[in-house]
């Protein structure tokens, strides 16, 4: 499927390590072999029967920058840690910076994430380079943890015309808004688009939210 949408980078969420639910392999590491490309994991749940986490893959070198587990209480129906990671990317055209991230289900677990992201230095890049956030929020536009984020960077949806909701989740019918692109004003978006294939429906309920950007 990554083939398929012809990307230079791909940030992934809920990726399994060693895990019985996917053979136990080392999903990001078995992806990234099979496409010739750097990855970068980070895991989020560590449990007894594998981890779960978050995943960077990308046509260009990189090197991870740091890692934090969010904080906050996951509520007693999903009690799984969430995290955020950055790496730092060698584009052609220089350095970016990536962050790759998963919000939990738990409405007031959602604001404190953003919080923390909005108020810990992890959107201000120490060098005014290009930043991309990219992921699944599991909140709406109009919700406050999207609220902080917004204030912070641009949500790719309102740079791209026409706009439109692009809903992701779930692939059997979309019907809701819950992965996002983000940037800062180093960047210009010239396009948009949510990937819906064949291919697309068996990877992931998500269906890949792709945008165009050049800095």
């Amino acid at each position: 499927m990554i083939r398929e949408l012809g990307v230079d980078l791909v940030a992934i969420q809920e990726v399994n390590r060693s895990r019985r639910n996917s053979q136990e392999v080392d999903q990001a590491k078995n992806i990234a072999q099979q496409l010739g490309w750097s990855h970068c994991y980070h895991p989020a749940t560590k449990t007894s029967r594998g981890d779960q986490g978050l995943a960077v893959l990308s046509r260009f070198p990189f090197q991870l920058r740091r890692t934090a587990k969010f904080p906050g209480k996951a509520p007693r129906f999903c009690r799984e840690d969430r995290a955020v990671m950055e790496v730092e990317v060698t584009t052609d055209d220089g350095p970016i910076e990536v962050l790759n991230t998963h919000f939990g289900l738990g409405r007031s677990e959602r604001l404190v994430q953003a919080q923390y992201l909005t108020s810990n230095g992890w959107l201000q890049s120490r060098t005014a380079r290009p930043l991309v956030l990219l992921g699944d929020l599991n909140c709406r536009p109009g919700s406050r943890p999207y609220g902080l984020l917004a204030a912070e960077l641009r949500d790719v949806r309102e740079l791209v015309q026409p706009r439109r909701s692009r809903r992701t989740l779930p692939t059997v019918m979309p019907a809701f808004i819950v992965d996002y692109i983000f940037v800062n004003a180093a960047w210009q978006a010239s396009g948009l688009f949510v990937h819906r294939s064949r291919l697309a429906r068996l990877a992931s309920d998500h269906f890949p939210l792709v945008a165009e950007l050049s800095c």
